[in-house]
């Protein structure tokens, strides 16, 4: 497949405008404003484009629901707080095309009616932000950004706002509420953004990588775009992969890829010709795979089927040395330590399967620890108002589910575990 997101991202200087519009660069924007906001909505929605930070919901379906309420301003937020562990994907994107992703969003706050647009992004990605800023100063002095753009009565003002290092402002409604300045924790939904985000005001917010693929579904049309990828979640996605493989890193793939073909064609196989033991198929927030069960096509249909989720497409792959009981553990940790407090289920949750997880780990746990285990995690999973919550329960359930053996190895053999490692 030809690349799209990461097109030129090879040329040293694809960062800049006068690059970006040598391949044609801001052409979308100007077919798109030709036409009506709603065809392009119409557009959208007939190519199949879905979110893609993790939950996959139908991109142009989003954008007709902040385009009808009546209310003004509207905001386009772009959320490129990539906290989730094992994901880089957006990255390339963010330091190596970023006139693509302004374009994109352009387009987006124009089909919707934004006037005001931010980019929030993570605040470990200083590179980015310095990037970033210097395009969007790039894109004003060229014309594609300010007020009256092209003649067309239509006004954006994009800024990059840089988050403080938490994972949970990953979280929609969090991300609003640290762009307004206040604490990064979610709010009940609904309402939803859409009608009442940003300053309470209709909002959209999508991931960068969603963004992106808005100028290329312009360019080649609605039809076309939807006969790329699979036939549910069709268009082309960034797959990050790291762990025990040979070539870890980036690869723009048709959405769908079988799973197994990203591990061993694409990134060269298990390093060192070991055996793959287990793969996190989406980040760390989505259920564990079996080396056995990985010849699943990589969408956000068909992934439930085979027992975990896409998420954000962040493939973590673990070989045969590797401890589950311990990845659970560096996991749980991560929970306990990005949880924001809120709710009473995840605040004190994570803490009680980051103990008791530390505890069969250290070699001191208890029998009856694996149902506590998995007690816990039920009486979190749905109770919660966000997604982290539920990602640690989900996480530690399918760990038991797949790698019961070794949580029950740990806890009735962790003197004969210390020899075999020592």
């Amino acid at each position: 497949m030809e690349r799209v997101l990461l097109k030129n991202i090879d040329n040293p200087d694809s960062a800049d405008i006068g690059e970006y519009e040598k391949i044609g660069g801001y052409s979308n924007l100007l077919k798109a404003l030709e036409m009506q906001p709603k065809e392009i909505i119409e557009e959208v929605k007939k190519s199949g484009l879905r979110g893609r930070g993790g939950a996959g919901f139908p991109t142009g379906m989003k954008w007709a629901f902040a385009s009808a309420d009546a209310k003004f301003p509207k905001y386009l937020l772009c959320n490129a707080d990539e906290g989730e562990p094992g994901t880089f994907k957006d990255r390339p994107v963010l330091e190596k095309n970023p006139h693509l992703l302004i374009e994109g969003m352009i387009i987006s706050a124009y089909a919707i009616g934004a006037e005001y647009s931010y980019i929030y992004l993570r605040g470990e990605y200083p590179l980015a932000n310095h990037i970033l800023n210097k395009a969007i100063a790039q894109a004003k002095e060229k014309g594609y950004l300010g007020d009256n753009i092209f003649g067309k009565g239509f006004k954006l003002h994009l800024s990059v706002h840089q988050g403080a290092g938490a994972y949970i402002c990953g979280e929609e409604t969090a991300l609003i509420e640290s762009i307004e300045g206040h604490r990064g924790q979610p709010r009940i939904k609904p309402p939803f953004p859409v009608n009442v985000g940003a300053w309470k005001m209709p909002t959209v917010i999508n991931n960068v990588e969603t963004l992106s693929n808005v100028p290329y579904i312009i360019q080649i049309g609605s039809d076309a775009y939807s006969k790329t990828g699979s036939k549910d979640c069709p268009g082309p996605k960034l797959y990050c992969i790291s762990g025990h493989v040979e070539r870890p890193g980036v690869y723009e793939l048709p959405m769908g890829t079988v799973l197994r073909d990203i591990i061993y064609k694409h990134a060269g196989g298990i390093k060192g010709g070991k055996k793959l033991k287990a793969v996190i198929p989406g980040g760390i927030s989505t259920p564990v795979l079996r080396a056995d069960n990985i010849d699943c096509p990589m969408d956000f249909m068909s992934m439930p089927k085979f027992g975990s989720m896409l998420g954000s497409g962040a493939i973590i792959v673990m070989d045969e040395s590797v401890c589950m009981v311990k990845v659970l553990y560096r996991a749980m940790k991560f929970f306990e330590h990005e949880s924001c407090g809120k709710c009473t289920p995840c605040r004190e949750g994570t803490g009680w399967l980051s103990s008791i997880v530390r505890r069969i780990e250290n070699g001191t746990g208890k029998e009856e620890d694996i149902n506590v285990l998995l007690d816990v995690s039920g009486n979190m999973s749905g109770k919660t108002f966000c997604p982290l919550g539920d990602g640690a329960a989900t996480v530690a359930m399918s760990m038991v589910k797949n790698f019961r053996e070794e949580f029950e190895e740990h806890i009735n053999n962790y003197g004969s575990l210390l020899t075999v490692h020592s």
